[in-house]
């Protein structure tokens, strides 16, 4: 990484902006040092006249906290929804109410009965390349997995996995990511969820099944049952959700231990170690960098006056790499304890799927280190790490040939 000047401020006090070669460095492949810097001379970076980046980890928690102050309703981010996503752009009071009744559905002990059909899944995957001693992981592997465990969770049809896929990059990275046409594309498909939705809604109403949508539709909490309009706004949150950040985590995961053998023989000598490891390398990674809110009044934070209507991303990825918080932050150690990241956000909404992605991470990581444990990145490969959502676009390893399981 280039070396970074201190940051200037601009006349007016308006504080460090963008131009003042802060984020010089790779904030896709090496982001790490890019937020050390950024902590050490503007814990407070204005992009634009409207949106500010916090990245020290007091005000990164003060503003997760304060869901009052720090709004994530609809003005935080656009994904093309004609209605707040529930129950992430949902603030209190009315937030309570949806978490009471939908954290139940995800908690620990209804989510480990998924553990035999995941385990089965990840394997069967395995099987699909483990002989070949090569694979494009992406592909085979990190983007199959979680997908197909969220069509089964919803009880839809593995068939129509392909136009998931494209509807969601359609939301998070429309062609041009930014600007008018992004924003007609998500118009365009957010239009194409609640059309594909309804009708399945409509059905579990008139026949129910043993799925997530049959139970939101029977869900009750303080009298108070699930519109189909929520059940809509439920099922495009877990569509967006349940099909990158698994996948991203994993891409990021893998191919850091690909390249710091070190850490990936300490995973296959000791599986026992997984758990923790997925932990670090969340915080590490962190694949989801950033959260968006809008501030809801006048606030000043680090001595930077932050107006009412101001676009907030709250950089929860250098909170994770903050020295204030964790000792040795630049280091991935397995046996850090009192891991507190922020890898799946704080306060309020703090991922509802957590317990979840844990599960499918954990599953995926023992097995595959466990069926290939010498895999190393491909000949010539170069690490090419998405924007926005942070994941690896291309993954090839080779490994020594296997067997496939026998399922007989």
């Amino acid at each position: 990484m280039a070396d970074v000047a201190p940051s200037r401020t601009m006349a007016g006090a308006q504080g460090p902006t963008l131009g003042d070669g802060l984020l010089d460095g790779d904030m896709n492949s090496c982001p790490q040092p890019v937020y050390a810097a950024m902590r050490a001379h503007a814990p407070v970076i204005r992009t634009d006249g409207r949106s500010v980046l916090l990245s020290r980890h007091e005000d990164v928690m003060d503003a997760l906290r304060d869901a009052e102050l720090f709004s994530s309703d609809m003005d935080a981010v656009r994904l093309g929804n004609v209605r707040p996503l529930i129950p992430l752009q949902i603030d209190p009071p009315d937030h309570l109410k949806f978490r009471k009744l939908l954290d139940p559905l995800f908690s620990p002990r209804e989510v480990v009965k998924l553990e035999p059909e995941v385990r089965r899944l990840t394997n069967e995957l395995i099987d699909g390349f483990i002989a070949d001693g090569r694979v494009e992981l992406n592909d085979a592997f990190a983007v199959p997995l979680p997908c197909t465990v969220f069509l089964a969770l919803l009880g839809l049809p593995s068939d129509d996995l392909p136009t998931f896929l494209r509807i969601k990059d359609d939301i998070i990275r429309p062609p041009g990511m930014a600007g008018p046409d992004a924003d007609r594309i998500r118009r365009r498909t957010a239009e194409e969820i609640y059309a594909y939705f309804e009708p399945v809604i409509e059905a579990r109403r008139r026949e129910q099944r043993d799925d997530l949508i049959s139970r939101f539709v029977v869900a009750e909490v303080d009298g108070h049952r699930l519109s189909d309009e929520d059940i809509l706004d439920i099922c495009f949150l877990f569509l967006i959700a349940g099909l990158d950040t698994v996948t991203a985590t994993l891409t990021c995961s893998v191919a850091y231990l690909a390249q710091h053998p070190h850490h990936r023989r300490a995973i296959v000598d000791d599986l026992s170690l997984v758990p923790a490891a997925i932990e670090e390398l969340l915080r590490w990674e962190t694949p989801v960098p950033g959260v968006a809110r809008v501030c809801t009044r006048d606030v000043e934070l680090a001595g930077e006056p932050i107006t009412e209507g101001t676009r907030v991303t709250v950089l929860i990825g250098s909170a994770n790499t903050d020295d204030t918080e964790f000792a040795d932050a630049d280091r991935v150690d397995f046996a850090r304890e009192g891991n507190r990241h922020l890898a799946f956000g704080g306060g309020i909404h703090r991922c509802l799927g957590s317990h979840l992605a844990r599960l499918e991470l954990r599953v995926a990581m023992e097995e595959l280190h466990r069926r290939i444990p010498d895999y190393e990145l491909a000949p010539d490969t170069e690490l090419v790490y998405t924007e926005g959502l942070r994941s690896v676009d291309h993954l090839p390893l080779c490994f020594t040939p296997g067997e496939r399981t026998d399922t007989t």
